[in-house]
């Protein structure tokens, strides 16, 4: 049986590690302003209405702007599109809007910037705010949805990004 350990913020960050995620890109807009991060911590709610959360970081731009607008997109990544995982969570030396200008991007409904390609993507409006310690919990109800199953997922694990390879084809 493994030792069980006292609970520190390192601690938890070092078990939340072993938790393979789906990687996505959080985007918003209001009044011209885009803002964006990458995140794993996105899920469903229902499916009756179709609802889904994020949890945002009180402390970023992405939070504001979603705040004063009101709706959100989450953008399911596919195994090819890391590096643009990497530059909305920070890294390398392209910030604030420029970040956009390393994909193609469209409006749905919402008015939410959503990626012309991606695995799938969910473009929504805020329904609820909860506060949770750092972050807050925003829940949209999904007005559309764009899909390219054919696509291969990213996942994060282990602080670093890789695929799942399918099992079987669907051929099979």
């Amino acid at each position: 049986m493994p030792a069980l350990t006292i609970v520190t913020p390192q601690i938890f960050i070092q078990g939340m590690r072993q938790l393979a995620s789906g990687v996505t890109l959080i985007t918003t807009a209001h009044e011209g302003r885009r803002a964006g991060l990458t995140a794993t911590a996105v899920c469903s709610v229902s499916a009756e209405p179709p609802q889904l959360l994020a949890c945002i970081n009180r402390r970023s731009e992405t939070h504001l702007v979603i705040d004063q607008s009101g709706v959100f997109a989450i953008n399911v990544l596919a195994s090819d599109q890391q590096r643009l995982a990497q530059i909305f969570a920070g890294a390398g030396d392209i910030y604030g809007d420029s970040r956009f200008d390393q994909a193609g991007w469209m409006e749905l409904v919402t008015g939410a910037p959503v990626l012309a390609s991606c695995l799938a993507t969910f473009d929504c409006r805020v329904v609820e705010k909860m506060a949770a310690a750092t972050h807050s919990i925003f829940i949209g109800k999904v007005e559309a949805i764009t899909l390219e199953p054919e696509l291969d997922p990213l996942v994060y694990v282990e602080g670093d990004y890789g695929l799942i390879a399918p099992l079987f084809s669907p051929a099979d």
